[in-house]
C-alpha cells in the first residue's frame, strides 16, 4: 500500500529549492525518536493515516525506512520491505508544505540505490487509483502498470478504493 503525497491529486506550485539546499539535505534511517514527526505529517497528509503502530511495526530489519531531513525539519520519508530480488515500496511521504519541490523523486533515487545494493531487480508499489499526481510521478519516474487490486484502500465509510500496481525494472 503506498501512500504518495496528499492523495489529492492536485498540483501545487512552489518554490524550487537551491543546488545548496538540495545539497544540505540528508537521508537517515528512521528510528523511535522520529515517530511524532512522522505521524505529524502523516495526519496532515492522509484522510486514512498510517498509525504509529504501522510504523513502529515497521522498524524491524525486513524494511527499509528513511527519513529525509533539512536543518532538523523532517521533510519526508519512505518505507518499503525487502522481497527476494525485489523492494515493495509501502509509504512515501512528502511534507504538505514541501511537495512540488522535487523530494519524492529525492527519495525515490535513494530507494532505487538502495534497492539495487540489495540486490532488487524490480521496484513494486501500489497507489490509490485516485490519486493522479502520484501516478504521473511514478509514470514519469519509470512505473509501469502492472495490475488493478480492487477495493484495496479505505475509502470512507464501509467504501473501498481501486489500488492500482506498478512496478519499475532496477
Amino acid at each position: 500500500m503506498t501512500r504518495s503525497g496528499t492523495g489529492s491529486g492536485k498540483a501545487v506550485l512552489r518554490p524550487q529549492p537551491s543546488e545548496a539546499m538540495r545539497n544540505a539535505v540528508t537521508l537517515s534511517p528512521m528510528t523511535q525518536d522520529d515517530l511524532d514527526a512522522v505521524i505529524a505529517i502523516e495526519q496532515s497528509a492522509y484522510g486514512h493515516p498510517w498509525t504509529r503502530g504501522n510504523f513502529r511495526d515497521s522498524l524491524n530489519p525486513l524494511f527499509d525506512a528513511q527519513c529525509l531531513w533539512l536543518d532538523g525539519e523532517l521533510l519526508g520519508y519512505f518505507l518499503a520491505m525487502r522481497g527476494f530480488e525485489e523492494m515493495h515500496l509501502l509509504n512515501i511521504t512528502v511534507a504538505p508544505a514541501h511537495q512540488g519541490q522535487g523530494w519524492g523523486h529525492m527519495m525515490l533515487d535513494a530507494l532505487s540505490l538502495l534497492s539495487r545494493h540489495e540486490g532488487a531487480q524490480w521496484l513494486w508499489l501500489e497507489v490509490r487509483q485516485s490519486n493522479l499526481r502520484a501516478l504521473q510521478v511514478y509514470a514519469r519516474y519509470g512505473f509501469k502498470q502492472v495490475s488493478i487490486r480492487k477495493d484495496y484502500y479505505p475509502a470512507g465509510r464501509l467504501q473501498r478504493e481501486h489500488a492500482v500496481v506498478m512496478s519499475l525494472k532496477l
